[in-house]
């Protein structure tokens, strides 16, 4: 996927683990979990916004675009219709 979560090295800089993360933002383990190891398709404003209050971060420093891999718009939403 073209956007990556960093959120296990921020977690590394603020010395939090998943569980402590979980339990400050109400999203459950398993949900941090697939945002951590990549496999997690969509986030909700809500969520990011709650890991960005609990992190003291911007949404930027969460997420980072690398080029290449998955960089196709998905068919419902049209490129240029």
């Amino acid at each position: 996927m073209a956007i990556r979560v960093t959120l296990d090295r921020i977690l590394l800089e603020r010395r939090m683990s998943l569980t402590e993360l979980s339990e400050r933002v109400g999203v459950t383990l398993a949900n941090l979990s697939i945002l951590k190891t990549g496999k997690a398709k969509a986030i909700r404003f809500s969520t990011l916004n709650a890991l960005c209050r609990v992190l003291d971060c911007q949404p930027g420093e969460l997420l980072a675009y690398e080029p290449g891999g998955d960089d196709e718009a998905p068919e419902d939403e049209g490129a240029g219709d």
